[in-house]
């Protein structure tokens, strides 16, 4: 059973979603402001955090931002919108994934379960993968750039290594959804492109110029050096 901390202001939305998500096997604590749900955040230990993006007080961008400067606790946000600026912000805060109100339990169940294999399933069995000065130790989990460990989100940590077990190989953005977040449908690429993004920040010397996470104009990502 998963703890799932849900912070969400609508108290329709959250009594809903408080009564479904427990029948897909999830055991629920909820808040209904920024800072009660930081408050619950720091209070327990949840393994993932549902984020409204429109609170009261400490708007959800900015929880977001704090939870995901605490640790690797993975956050899917709930928004009314489904436009860039929601839906960018809220990846560039961090999160992981996110769903459009109103949040249907089945889909919103169906990415809590992504997510967390992504951050219970990924070990492979290679051992540890050299790349330059980055460092990739699949079976440990661990990544480290010129002796110093690198903190990555499940997310990111999945999308290392799915680029970095085949170099020189040119990912879709749809192929990388599939593979990491586990959408088998026409996703969105927002996903893959602002991960790439975050995990570019943590392991290039120059974002701007990247070594490691190479993008193919017009197709997707490699994994650069071979």
């Amino acid at each position: 059973m998963a703890a799932i901390l849900l912070i969400e202001d609508d108290p329709l939305v959250r009594r809903g979603l408080q009564l479904a998500l427990p029948r897909h096997g999830h055991d629920i604590r909820t808040a209904d402001t920024g800072e009660d749900g930081l408050h619950a955040f720091r209070s327990s230990t949840p393994d993932l955090v549902v984020l409204d993006l429109m609170l009261p007080g400490i708007d959800g961008f900015e929880v977001c931002r704090r939870i995901r400067a605490a640790g690797e606790t993975p956050v899917i946000i709930i928004t009314a919108r489904g436009d860039d600026f929601d839906v960018v912000g809220g990846l560039e805060a961090g999160a992981d994934d996110y769903v459009v109100k109103p949040a249907q339990p089945t889909v919103l169940d169906a990415r809590i379960r992504a997510v967390l294999r992504r951050t219970t399933g990924t070990s492979t069995p290679d051992g540890v993968r050299v790349h330059h000065d980055l460092h990739i130790d699949t079976g440990a989990l661990t990544v480290s750039l010129r002796g110093e460990p690198v903190m990555l989100t499940p997310t990111e940590l999945r999308l290392l290594l799915t680029l970095s077990r085949a170099p020189a190989r040119v990912f879709s953005r749809q192929q990388l959804l599939e593979e990491v977040w586990e959408h088998d449908y026409l996703g969105d690429s927002r996903l893959v492109d602002n991960c790439v993004q975050r995990l570019r920040a943590k392991i290039e010397a120059d974002p701007a110029a990247p070594e490691y996470v190479q993008t193919v104009r017009g197709f997707g990502y490699r994994f650069g050096p071979v």
